[in-house]
């Protein structure tokens, strides 16, 4: 069990720190919304590996994987949900460029660039939550990559718990040190500007991933 679990923490930390969807919504919503948001964001990342591995305990996954029409729906949904996503920090960076200098949501802002609303720490758990359930990919990793990590004869839906709360610390540490990262920054990060480049950086990225998705459903 041990080097079961020593070989699954290595492949889930290279599988954590790959760039993402998770990463552009942290990313986000720190900027945006502030260090508590950004924490709830990974929080409802990490609630959506357990909602999958719970899924692949009980064989949906596996119904999933096997299910053209099933995968295809799920993976339409969440291609549809991160570009929704991207078309909102493009538009709040559109915006924040016409508002003319002076007084915005949250006070002065400078160089035409507006404070757009904060996220609800339940609003931006909610979202970090759906990323992921809307993921199908996901599922088909955890179907794949866990049972390999599965000593024989140990109980199942209870180890693969195990390894999928392996995955979620590591998600929320990295995400966290992300939010950190931002926070501390973020006398660069809240400037009008850097700002606004950045909700069109992680506008278009999201936008993007959400439309290579749809592309590779229609294969």
């Amino acid at each position: 069990m041990l080097t079961s679990l020593l070989g699954f923490t290595v492949v889930a930390a290279l599988l954590t720190v790959s760039p993402g969807p998770d990463f552009a919504i942290v990313l986000r919503t720190a900027l945006g919304s502030g260090r508590r948001a950004a924490l709830c964001s990974a929080l409802g990342i990490a609630a959506g590996c357990f909602v999958w591995g719970l899924a692949g305990a009980a064989g949906l996954t596996a119904m999933l994987s096997a299910s053209r029409v099933a995968y295809d729906a799920l993976r339409i949904a969440g291609a549809a949900y991160l570009m929704w996503l991207g078309l909102q920090a493009l538009r709040s960076a559109r915006r924040a460029a016409r508002t003319p200098a002076g007084e915005g949501a949250e006070g002065p802002v400078e160089d035409g660039a507006a404070a757009t609303a904060p996220q609800t720490p339940w609003r931006a758990f909610r979202t970090g939550l759906l990323t992921n359930v809307l993921n199908p990919k996901v599922g088909v990793v955890y179907m794949s990559l866990l049972p390999q990590f599965i000593p024989h004869g140990a109980p199942v839906v209870a180890t693969t718990l195990m390894l999928v709360a392996v995955h979620a610390v590591l998600g929320v540490a990295w995400l966290g040190a992300v939010t950190l990262a931002v926070h501390r920054a973020r006398a660069v990060f809240h400037r009008p500007r850097v700002r606004r480049r950045l909700e069109q950086l992680t506008g278009t990225v999201l936008f993007g991933l959400g439309a290579a998705v749809a592309v590779e459903t229609t294969r």
